[in-house]
């Protein structure tokens, strides 16, 4: 009976491990969004994926991508340039995004973001990305009044600049402690690799895996961001109107 036990046990472990690793290596996934409910997918690419060849990212059963443009008051990702001219030269409908940095005024982040991103007709609206990063992601203070203040007036400059409103992507924590209903006048876009989107969020675009493995780059980074649009393809390319 022993014997039975340790290899019962040995047999979990196994398949623990065997779980694990599919999880972790983009083999399977946690999340798996119906096409059928969500049929406009896209993703998320920042210099991290390296050189894009964006015409066979764009070939696998995506419709939108985000690209990282800047960061903070003065940080441009060094492949936005390149991926904001070749995505936009596919059948993709293609945003910027801004990382939001809890140490700059709104009004330098939206004039840096200004200098780097120029509109173009089609174009979806600019997102920004607000998370905990650094030490503030390690238990170090923020002072979230002042980045629910600065975080307007980034949102408020983009939105005379760029005519329509930002988008604003959060994960639980950071939705939590600053933009729920504080930014109500923006569309949400939910990080929730782990399970579904929470109870009460009125999402638009929910990032589902950081762990697909697509074609197409070939940087530093193995796995690329999927994301879902919450509404169907005639509505998506009418977005944001």
């Amino acid at each position: 009976m022993k014997k039975i036990a340790i290899i019962i046990v040995l047999c979990l472990l196994a398949a623990a491990l065997t779980a694990a690793s599919l999880l972790y290596f983009g083999v399977v996934h946690i999340n798996s969004p119906s096409h059928e409910v969500y049929p406009v997918a896209g993703v998320d690419v920042s210099h991290h994926q390296g050189k894009i060849d964006w015409e066979v990212l764009s070939s696998q059963g995506i419709d939108f991508a985000y690209i990282k443009a800047t960061e903070g008051a003065t940080f441009v990702d060094p492949e936005f340039e390149e991926n904001f001219k070749n995505a936009r030269a596919t059948s993709l409908r293609v945003g910027a995004y801004h990382f939001f940095s809890f140490d700059s005024t709104g009004e330098e982040q939206a004039k840096h973001f200004r200098r780097t991103v120029e509109p173009y007709e089609g174009m979806l609206p600019p997102a920004v990305d607000v998370e905990y990063y650094g030490d503030y992601a390690s238990g170090k203070s923020v002072d979230e009044a002042k980045v629910k203040a600065e975080l307007r007036k980034l949102i408020d400059l983009l939105t005379e600049e760029y005519g329509m409103r930002p988008v604003v992507y959060a994960a639980d924590d950071s939705y939590d402690a600053f933009v729920r209903g504080e930014f109500d006048d923006c569309d949400t876009w939910c990080r929730s690799v782990y399970s579904g989107v929470g109870d009460g969020v009125d999402w638009t675009f929910w990032q589902y895996s950081n762990r697909h493995v697509l074609d197409g780059y070939e940087g530093g980074e193995r796995y690329i961001d999927m994301n879902v649009y919450n509404g169907d393809k005639n509505s998506f390319m009418k977005y944001p109107n």
